[in-house]
Protein backbone atom coordinates (compact mmCIF):
# COMPACT_ATOMS: atom_id res chain seq x y z
CA UNK A 1 0.00 0.00 0.00
CA UNK A 2 1.32 3.64 -0.88
CA UNK A 3 1.83 6.41 1.16
CA UNK A 4 -1.48 8.10 2.41
CA UNK A 5 -1.74 12.01 1.43
CA UNK A 6 -3.81 14.69 1.31
CA UNK A 7 -6.80 14.32 -0.99
CA UNK A 8 -5.86 18.41 -1.53
CA UNK A 9 -2.32 17.09 -2.46
CA UNK A 10 -3.58 14.52 -4.33
CA UNK A 11 -3.15 14.39 -8.23
CA UNK A 12 -6.56 14.27 -9.82
CA UNK A 13 -6.00 10.57 -11.18
CA UNK A 14 -4.90 9.23 -7.83
CA UNK A 15 -7.39 6.76 -5.41
CA UNK A 16 -8.27 7.01 -2.46
CA UNK A 17 -6.39 4.35 -0.09
CA UNK A 18 -6.95 2.94 2.77
CA UNK A 19 -5.70 -0.40 2.05
CA UNK A 20 -8.34 -3.28 4.06
CA UNK A 21 -7.05 -5.38 7.06
CA UNK A 22 -8.44 -8.68 5.56
CA UNK A 23 -10.97 -11.02 7.73
CA UNK A 24 -9.94 -13.42 8.24
CA UNK A 25 -6.04 -13.32 7.98
CA UNK A 26 -3.18 -11.14 9.10
CA UNK A 27 -3.71 -6.99 8.73
CA UNK A 28 -2.32 -5.62 5.68
CA UNK A 29 0.97 -4.00 5.46
CA UNK A 30 1.24 -0.32 7.04
CA UNK A 31 2.17 2.32 5.67
CA UNK A 32 3.78 5.45 7.23
CA UNK A 33 1.30 7.59 8.57
CA UNK A 34 1.48 11.31 7.41
CA UNK A 35 3.80 13.62 9.64
CA UNK A 36 1.21 16.32 9.65
CA UNK A 37 -2.07 16.65 11.49
CA UNK A 38 -5.15 15.56 9.25
CA UNK A 39 -8.40 16.66 9.64
CA UNK A 40 -11.12 13.82 10.41
CA UNK A 41 -14.29 15.08 9.50
CA UNK A 42 -17.28 12.94 11.71
CA UNK A 43 -20.91 12.03 11.12
CA UNK A 44 -22.90 10.47 13.06
CA UNK A 45 -26.76 10.56 13.67
CA UNK A 46 -29.17 9.69 16.93
CA UNK A 47 -27.12 11.93 19.39
CA UNK A 48 -28.98 13.89 21.66
CA UNK A 49 -27.62 15.97 25.08
CA UNK A 50 -29.48 12.67 26.85
CA UNK A 51 -27.92 9.65 24.87
CA UNK A 52 -25.42 7.30 26.00
CA UNK A 53 -22.90 5.20 24.78
CA UNK A 54 -22.46 6.72 20.79
CA UNK A 55 -22.23 10.00 22.56
CA UNK A 56 -19.41 9.24 25.13
CA UNK A 57 -17.59 7.34 22.26
CA UNK A 58 -17.69 10.32 20.20
CA UNK A 59 -16.62 12.49 23.07
CA UNK A 60 -13.63 10.23 24.06
CA UNK A 61 -12.63 9.93 20.73
CA UNK A 62 -12.44 13.28 19.38
CA UNK A 63 -10.49 14.28 22.38
CA UNK A 64 -8.48 11.41 21.44
CA UNK A 65 -7.45 12.32 18.15
CA UNK A 66 -7.20 16.04 19.21
CA UNK A 67 -4.56 14.90 21.76
CA UNK A 68 -2.46 13.09 19.21
CA UNK A 69 -2.24 16.25 17.06
CA UNK A 70 -5.24 15.95 14.17
CA UNK A 71 -8.13 17.76 13.96
CA UNK A 72 -11.67 16.45 14.41
CA UNK A 73 -14.59 17.97 13.06
CA UNK A 74 -18.31 16.49 14.62
CA UNK A 75 -21.28 16.92 12.85
CA UNK A 76 -23.90 16.01 14.43
CA UNK A 77 -28.31 16.70 14.04
CA UNK A 78 -30.26 19.15 16.66
CA UNK A 79 -32.74 21.37 16.88
CA UNK A 80 -30.86 24.44 15.72
CA UNK A 81 -28.24 25.11 14.16
CA UNK A 82 -24.56 26.22 16.06
CA UNK A 83 -20.77 25.46 15.60
CA UNK A 84 -18.71 25.36 18.82
CA UNK A 85 -14.88 24.59 19.99
CA UNK A 86 -15.22 21.73 22.47
CA UNK A 87 -12.60 19.23 24.47
CA UNK A 88 -13.52 16.86 21.62
CA UNK A 89 -12.91 19.36 19.03
CA UNK A 90 -14.95 21.29 16.66
CA UNK A 91 -18.69 20.16 16.98
CA UNK A 92 -20.98 21.28 14.35
CA UNK A 93 -24.70 20.64 14.39
CA UNK A 94 -27.24 20.97 11.82
CA UNK A 95 -30.84 21.02 12.00
CA UNK A 96 -32.64 17.58 11.64
CA UNK A 97 -35.64 16.00 11.44
CA UNK A 98 -36.44 14.78 14.54
CA UNK A 99 -37.82 11.10 14.79
CA UNK A 100 -41.51 10.44 16.02
CA UNK A 101 -41.43 7.95 19.11
CA UNK A 102 -37.70 7.83 19.91
CA UNK A 103 -37.50 10.38 22.60
CA UNK A 104 -35.95 13.01 20.57
CA UNK A 105 -33.62 11.10 18.45
CA UNK A 106 -32.87 12.97 15.15
CA UNK A 107 -31.05 12.30 11.56
CA UNK A 108 -28.52 14.41 9.10
CA UNK A 109 -30.96 14.96 6.17
CA UNK A 110 -30.82 17.08 3.21
CA UNK A 111 -28.13 15.57 1.56
CA UNK A 112 -27.12 18.70 -0.90
CA UNK A 113 -26.83 20.98 2.33
CA UNK A 114 -24.15 18.09 3.94
CA UNK A 115 -22.66 17.53 0.56
CA UNK A 116 -21.79 21.39 0.56
CA UNK A 117 -20.74 21.05 4.17
CA UNK A 118 -18.47 18.56 3.39
CA UNK A 119 -17.03 20.26 0.77
CA UNK A 120 -16.53 23.03 2.91
CA UNK A 121 -14.85 21.25 5.86
CA UNK A 122 -11.93 19.63 3.05
CA UNK A 123 -12.07 15.98 5.20
CA UNK A 124 -8.15 14.50 5.27
CA UNK A 125 -10.41 11.57 6.43
CA UNK A 126 -14.04 10.66 6.86
CA UNK A 127 -15.84 8.85 9.65
CA UNK A 128 -19.07 7.54 9.56
CA UNK A 129 -21.40 6.58 12.38
CA UNK A 130 -24.96 5.83 10.54
CA UNK A 131 -24.86 3.31 7.40
CA UNK A 132 -28.73 4.11 7.10
CA UNK A 133 -28.89 7.02 6.14
CA UNK A 134 -25.60 8.46 5.67
CA UNK A 135 -24.30 5.74 3.37
CA UNK A 136 -24.11 7.82 0.21
CA UNK A 137 -21.29 9.66 1.93
CA UNK A 138 -19.08 6.94 1.44
CA UNK A 139 -19.76 7.85 -2.76
CA UNK A 140 -19.26 11.32 -1.35
CA UNK A 141 -16.14 10.25 -0.20
CA UNK A 142 -15.04 8.38 -3.16
CA UNK A 143 -15.81 11.02 -5.58
CA UNK A 144 -13.91 13.53 -3.41
CA UNK A 145 -10.80 11.10 -3.19
CA UNK A 146 -11.26 10.91 0.78
CA UNK A 147 -10.10 7.63 2.55
CA UNK A 148 -13.41 7.16 4.58
CA UNK A 149 -14.34 4.70 6.89
CA UNK A 150 -17.70 3.39 8.76
CA UNK A 151 -17.96 2.87 12.15
CA UNK A 152 -20.48 -0.05 12.72
CA UNK A 153 -22.16 0.66 16.35
CA UNK A 154 -24.82 -1.85 16.06
CA UNK A 155 -25.70 -5.25 14.50
CA UNK A 156 -28.55 -4.99 11.57
CA UNK A 157 -29.56 -8.55 12.33
CA UNK A 158 -29.67 -7.88 15.68
CA UNK A 159 -31.51 -4.93 15.87
CA UNK A 160 -34.25 -5.98 13.13
CA UNK A 161 -34.76 -9.17 15.23
CA UNK A 162 -35.43 -6.83 17.99
CA UNK A 163 -37.96 -5.39 15.84
CA UNK A 164 -39.83 -8.72 15.57
CA UNK A 165 -38.42 -8.80 11.96
CA UNK A 166 -38.27 -12.92 11.46
CA UNK A 167 -34.79 -14.05 11.54
CA UNK A 168 -34.39 -15.52 8.24
CA UNK A 169 -35.93 -11.98 6.79
CA UNK A 170 -33.52 -9.99 9.44
CA UNK A 171 -30.71 -11.82 8.36
CA UNK A 172 -31.58 -11.19 4.75
CA UNK A 173 -32.17 -7.43 4.42
CA UNK A 174 -28.85 -7.30 7.24
CA UNK A 175 -26.94 -9.18 4.31
CA UNK A 176 -28.11 -6.55 1.70
CA UNK A 177 -27.19 -3.87 3.90
CA UNK A 178 -24.09 -4.74 4.98
CA UNK A 179 -22.75 -5.52 1.48
CA UNK A 180 -23.58 -2.12 0.39
CA UNK A 181 -21.78 -0.64 3.48
CA UNK A 182 -18.79 -2.77 2.89
CA UNK A 183 -19.08 -1.70 -0.95
CA UNK A 184 -19.36 1.97 -0.15
CA UNK A 185 -16.15 2.53 2.43
CA UNK A 186 -12.81 2.05 2.17
CA UNK A 187 -12.98 0.22 5.76
CA UNK A 188 -15.43 -1.12 8.05
CA UNK A 189 -14.74 -0.62 11.83
CA UNK A 190 -16.75 -2.38 14.05
CA UNK A 191 -15.90 -2.83 17.83
CA UNK A 192 -16.57 -6.36 18.94
CA UNK A 193 -16.16 -9.75 17.25
CA UNK A 194 -19.76 -9.84 17.99
CA UNK A 195 -20.43 -7.03 15.85
CA UNK A 196 -17.91 -8.25 12.90
CA UNK A 197 -19.74 -11.57 12.32
CA UNK A 198 -22.25 -10.32 10.03
CA UNK A 199 -19.48 -8.75 8.08
CA UNK A 200 -17.48 -11.82 8.18
CA UNK A 201 -19.89 -14.50 6.98
CA UNK A 202 -20.31 -12.16 3.89
CA UNK A 203 -16.48 -12.60 3.21
CA UNK A 204 -16.29 -8.59 3.75
CA UNK A 205 -12.13 -8.35 3.73
CA UNK A 206 -12.04 -4.55 4.41
CA UNK A 207 -12.89 -4.59 8.32
CA UNK A 208 -11.27 -4.08 11.42
CA UNK A 209 -11.95 -4.59 14.91
CA UNK A 210 -11.47 -1.24 16.89
CA UNK A 211 -12.49 -1.85 20.71
CA UNK A 212 -14.25 1.51 22.43
CA UNK A 213 -12.85 2.01 26.29
CA UNK A 214 -13.55 3.68 29.55
CA UNK A 215 -12.69 6.62 31.71
CA UNK A 216 -10.63 4.63 34.40
CA UNK A 217 -10.09 7.56 36.74
CA UNK A 218 -13.82 8.92 36.38
CA UNK A 219 -15.27 4.85 36.49
CA UNK A 220 -13.32 4.02 39.44
CA UNK A 221 -14.81 2.01 43.21
CA UNK A 222 -13.81 5.10 45.13
CA UNK A 223 -17.28 6.50 44.12
CA UNK A 224 -18.74 4.21 46.49
CA UNK A 225 -21.18 5.67 48.94
CA UNK A 226 -22.99 4.00 51.89
CA UNK A 227 -25.12 7.51 52.00
CA UNK A 228 -26.65 6.72 48.82
CA UNK A 229 -27.24 3.03 49.38
CA UNK A 230 -28.70 4.28 52.39
CA UNK A 231 -31.30 6.55 50.71
CA UNK A 232 -32.55 3.28 49.04
CA UNK A 233 -31.90 0.05 50.44
CA UNK A 234 -31.41 -0.90 54.03
CA UNK A 235 -30.44 -4.08 55.89
CA UNK A 236 -29.97 -6.77 53.74
CA UNK A 237 -31.81 -5.51 50.19
CA UNK A 238 -29.60 -5.43 47.71
CA UNK A 239 -29.12 -2.39 45.54
CA UNK A 240 -29.56 -2.88 41.36
CA UNK A 241 -28.98 -0.69 38.94
CA UNK A 242 -29.85 -0.05 35.28
CA UNK A 243 -28.12 2.56 33.27
CA UNK A 244 -30.05 2.53 29.81
CA UNK A 245 -32.10 4.15 27.13
CA UNK A 246 -35.37 3.46 28.22
CA UNK A 247 -36.41 2.65 23.82
CA UNK A 248 -37.70 -0.66 22.69
CA UNK A 249 -34.18 -2.00 21.75
CA UNK A 250 -32.67 -1.94 25.18
CA UNK A 251 -35.43 -4.00 26.43
CA UNK A 252 -35.56 -2.20 29.85
CA UNK A 253 -38.71 -3.90 30.80
CA UNK A 254 -36.68 -7.23 31.55
CA UNK A 255 -35.09 -5.44 34.47
CA UNK A 256 -38.23 -5.10 36.23
CA UNK A 257 -39.14 -8.91 35.48
CA UNK A 258 -36.15 -9.54 36.98
CA UNK A 259 -36.83 -7.34 40.19
CA UNK A 260 -40.54 -8.94 40.54
CA UNK A 261 -38.72 -12.93 39.95
CA UNK A 262 -36.45 -11.64 42.79
CA UNK A 263 -39.10 -10.58 45.19
CA UNK A 264 -41.14 -14.48 44.31
CA UNK A 265 -38.32 -15.96 45.60
CA UNK A 266 -38.11 -13.97 48.79
CA UNK A 267 -34.67 -11.81 47.52
CA UNK A 268 -34.99 -7.92 48.65
CA UNK A 269 -33.77 -5.80 46.42
CA UNK A 270 -34.62 -2.48 44.99
CA UNK A 271 -33.79 -1.24 41.22
CA UNK A 272 -32.87 2.21 40.43
CA UNK A 273 -33.16 3.53 36.76
CA UNK A 274 -30.80 5.71 35.33
CA UNK A 275 -32.01 7.04 31.92
CA UNK A 276 -35.29 8.62 29.77
CA UNK A 277 -36.85 7.24 26.61
CA UNK A 278 -40.31 6.51 25.03
CA UNK A 279 -41.03 3.64 27.49
CA UNK A 280 -40.28 5.55 30.71
CA UNK A 281 -43.99 6.42 31.32
CA UNK A 282 -44.77 2.61 30.88
CA UNK A 283 -42.52 1.61 33.04
CA UNK A 284 -42.91 3.41 36.16
CA UNK A 285 -46.49 2.79 35.65
CA UNK A 286 -45.84 -0.75 35.47
CA UNK A 287 -43.89 -0.23 38.70
CA UNK A 288 -46.83 1.65 40.65
CA UNK A 289 -49.36 -1.07 39.45
CA UNK A 290 -47.69 -4.03 40.54
CA UNK A 291 -45.76 -2.24 43.67
CA UNK A 292 -41.70 -2.83 42.54
CA UNK A 293 -39.54 -1.19 43.92
CA UNK A 294 -38.36 0.22 41.46
CA UNK A 295 -37.24 4.46 41.35
CA UNK A 296 -36.38 6.35 38.04
CA UNK A 297 -34.01 8.78 37.72
CA UNK A 298 -34.45 9.98 34.29
CA UNK A 299 -31.04 11.52 32.32
CA UNK A 300 -28.23 11.50 34.90
CA UNK A 301 -26.09 14.92 33.75
CA UNK A 302 -23.15 13.69 36.22
CA UNK A 303 -20.92 11.53 35.56
CA UNK A 304 -19.91 11.57 39.08
CA UNK A 305 -23.46 10.97 40.02
CA UNK A 306 -23.64 8.30 37.90
CA UNK A 307 -20.28 6.76 38.73
CA UNK A 308 -21.62 6.57 42.38
CA UNK A 309 -24.38 4.72 41.40
CA UNK A 310 -22.13 2.33 39.58
CA UNK A 311 -20.58 1.72 42.18
CA UNK A 312 -22.56 1.68 45.26
CA UNK A 313 -24.60 -1.19 43.35
CA UNK A 314 -24.73 -4.61 44.52
CA UNK A 315 -25.50 -6.20 40.87
CA UNK A 316 -25.39 -3.78 37.37
CA UNK A 317 -28.32 -4.69 34.71
CA UNK A 318 -27.92 -4.61 30.81
CA UNK A 319 -30.62 -6.04 29.33
CA UNK A 320 -30.17 -5.38 25.97
CA UNK A 321 -29.62 -8.07 23.50
CA UNK A 322 -28.69 -5.98 20.46
CA UNK A 323 -25.61 -4.23 22.34
CA UNK A 324 -22.15 -4.27 20.51
CA UNK A 325 -20.36 -3.17 23.06
CA UNK A 326 -22.52 -1.78 26.07
CA UNK A 327 -20.29 1.28 27.41
CA UNK A 328 -22.45 0.94 30.23
CA UNK A 329 -21.77 -2.49 31.44
CA UNK A 330 -17.96 -1.43 30.98
CA UNK A 331 -18.53 1.64 33.22
CA UNK A 332 -19.98 -0.12 35.72
CA UNK A 333 -17.13 -2.90 35.93
CA UNK A 334 -14.29 0.17 36.18
CA UNK A 335 -16.74 1.14 39.19
CA UNK A 336 -16.17 -2.15 40.78
CA UNK A 337 -19.03 -3.76 40.21
CA UNK A 338 -20.23 -6.91 38.42
CA UNK A 339 -22.74 -6.86 35.69
CA UNK A 340 -25.89 -9.76 34.51
CA UNK A 341 -26.17 -8.87 30.48
CA UNK A 342 -28.06 -10.58 27.81
CA UNK A 343 -26.60 -13.74 26.41
CA UNK A 344 -27.88 -12.96 23.40
CA UNK A 345 -25.87 -9.49 22.61
CA UNK A 346 -21.47 -8.71 22.53
CA UNK A 347 -22.09 -8.19 26.46
CA UNK A 348 -20.68 -11.71 27.69
CA UNK A 349 -17.08 -11.45 25.88
CA UNK A 350 -16.94 -7.77 27.13
CA UNK A 351 -17.58 -8.81 30.77
CA UNK A 352 -15.76 -12.52 30.82
CA UNK A 353 -16.17 -14.12 34.31
CA UNK A 354 -16.69 -9.91 35.88
CA UNK A 355 -20.18 -10.97 34.82
CA UNK A 356 -23.22 -13.41 34.07
CA UNK A 357 -25.00 -13.45 30.77
CA UNK A 358 -28.58 -14.52 30.95
CA UNK A 359 -31.07 -15.49 28.70
CA UNK A 360 -33.58 -12.77 27.79
CA UNK A 361 -36.24 -13.31 30.36
CA UNK A 362 -36.94 -12.19 33.73
CA UNK A 363 -36.28 -15.49 35.76
CA UNK A 364 -32.79 -16.14 33.73
CA UNK A 365 -31.64 -12.31 34.59
CA UNK A 366 -33.04 -13.13 38.49
CA UNK A 367 -30.65 -16.67 38.34
CA UNK A 368 -27.88 -14.82 37.12
CA UNK A 369 -28.36 -12.05 40.30
CA UNK A 370 -28.33 -14.98 42.56
CA UNK A 371 -24.98 -16.25 41.40
CA UNK A 372 -23.72 -13.32 40.95
CA UNK A 373 -24.68 -12.02 44.74
CA UNK A 374 -23.25 -15.98 46.21
CA UNK A 375 -20.09 -14.97 45.05
CA UNK A 376 -17.76 -12.84 47.66
CA UNK A 377 -18.16 -9.37 47.03
CA UNK A 378 -14.33 -8.25 46.93
CA UNK A 379 -13.51 -10.95 44.72
CA UNK A 380 -16.44 -10.12 42.28
CA UNK A 381 -15.66 -6.19 42.74
CA UNK A 382 -11.90 -6.88 42.70
CA UNK A 383 -12.62 -8.82 39.16
CA UNK A 384 -15.22 -6.06 37.51
CA UNK A 385 -12.19 -3.47 38.29
CA UNK A 386 -9.77 -5.65 36.76
CA UNK A 387 -11.69 -6.65 33.60
CA UNK A 388 -12.91 -3.25 32.90
CA UNK A 389 -8.70 -1.88 33.20
CA UNK A 390 -7.95 -3.98 29.97
CA UNK A 391 -10.52 -1.43 27.93
CA UNK A 392 -8.95 2.16 28.49
CA UNK A 393 -9.74 4.99 25.75
CA UNK A 394 -6.13 5.17 25.05
CA UNK A 395 -6.12 1.56 23.61
CA UNK A 396 -9.21 2.29 21.51
CA UNK A 397 -8.21 5.68 20.19
CA UNK A 398 -5.01 4.08 18.97
CA UNK A 399 -6.92 1.42 17.31
CA UNK A 400 -9.29 3.72 15.52
CA UNK A 401 -6.35 6.25 14.55
CA UNK A 402 -5.44 2.87 13.13
CA UNK A 403 -7.92 2.57 10.93
CA UNK A 404 -7.62 6.13 9.63
CA UNK A 405 -4.21 5.21 8.79
CA UNK A 406 -3.22 8.03 10.94
CA UNK A 407 -0.91 8.14 13.86
CA UNK A 408 0.85 10.99 16.09
CA UNK A 409 2.36 13.28 13.76
CA UNK A 410 5.56 14.49 15.33
CA UNK A 411 6.57 10.50 14.84
CA UNK A 412 7.92 8.66 12.48
CA UNK A 413 7.32 5.06 14.03
CA UNK A 414 4.85 3.66 12.09
CA UNK A 415 1.19 2.99 13.50
CA UNK A 416 -0.14 -0.03 14.93
CA UNK A 417 -3.10 -1.83 12.75
CA UNK A 418 -6.35 -1.93 14.64
CA UNK A 419 -6.50 -5.34 14.38
CA UNK A 420 -3.04 -5.54 15.77
CA UNK A 421 -3.96 -3.63 18.86
CA UNK A 422 -7.04 -5.27 19.52
CA UNK A 423 -4.81 -8.26 20.10
CA UNK A 424 -2.55 -6.75 22.02
CA UNK A 425 -5.84 -6.12 24.28
CA UNK A 426 -6.39 -9.77 24.89
CA UNK A 427 -9.94 -9.26 23.50
CA UNK A 428 -11.53 -12.80 23.79
CA UNK A 429 -12.52 -14.46 21.00
CA UNK A 430 -15.92 -16.03 20.84
CA UNK A 431 -16.79 -19.55 20.76
CA UNK A 432 -16.63 -20.44 16.92
CA UNK A 433 -16.55 -16.77 16.18
CA UNK A 434 -14.59 -15.78 13.21
CA UNK A 435 -11.30 -13.52 13.56
CA UNK A 436 -7.82 -12.12 12.42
Amino acid sequence: MTELHSPRQASPSAPPSLSPAPVPGPPAPHPPHPLRPLRIVRLANFVTPTSGGLRTALRELGAGYRAAGHEPVLVIPGERASDEATAQGRVITVPGHELPGTGGYRVLTGRRHLARLLERLAPDRLEVSDRTTLRWTGEWARQARVPAVMVSHESADAVLRTWGVPPAAAGYAADRLNLRTARAYARVVCTTEWAAREFVRLGVRNLVRAPLGVDLEKCHPAWYSAALRARHVGGATRLLVMCSRLSPEKRPGRALDAVAALRRRGIAVHLVVAGDGPLRPRLAERARVEGLPVTFLGHVAHRAELAAWQASADVVLAPGPAETFGLAALEALACGTPVVVSASSALPDIVDRAGVSAADDGSAFADAVEDVLARPEPARREAARARAEEFGWPLAVAAFLAAHDAGPPATTEPAPTADAVVAAARWPKPPGGGGS
